[in-house]
């Protein structure tokens, strides 16, 4: 999978992965608070998406609805593999330590850090 989605594309996504079976109306409404797009952007949006096949839609009476066709957790996947690959040489480490410098690391952070590298040497 190397679906390209944009920043714009990503926050339509992420309501779909919320909310999948949607209207372009509805996700319109569900992104009113964080963008000021008109519907005909989201339309836009939407139709951009189904054409990279990150989207899949159905037609009822005379709107689409629609709903991701790749999980979230598999984007994530493999949009941070591409990063870590991109910028880090594919290490990780170094990725870690620069956002711990960047944006510093909360305890939970690093109870979790913790807790993945314990898995991760057994």
């Amino acid at each position: 999978m190397s679906l390209q989605i944009t920043t714009a594309e990503l926050e339509i996504m992420k309501v779909l992965w919320k909310t999948p079976g949607l209207g372009a109306s509805d996700v319109a409404e569900a992104l009113q608070n964080k963008q000021d797009w008109s519907i005909r952007t989201v339309k836009t949006l939407l139709s951009r998406l189904a054409d990279k096949g990150a989207l899949s839609f159905e037609q009822d009476g005379r709107r689409y609805l629609y709903s991701p066709a790749v999980e979230e957790r598999a984007y994530q996947t493999k949009s941070a593999g591409q990063l870590v690959d991109r910028l880090f040489g594919g290490r990780a480490a170094p990725l870690v330590a620069q956002l711990a410098d960047a944006r510093g690391l909360s305890d939970d952070d690093i109870e979790e850090l913790e807790a993945l590298l314990g898995r991760l040497k057994q």
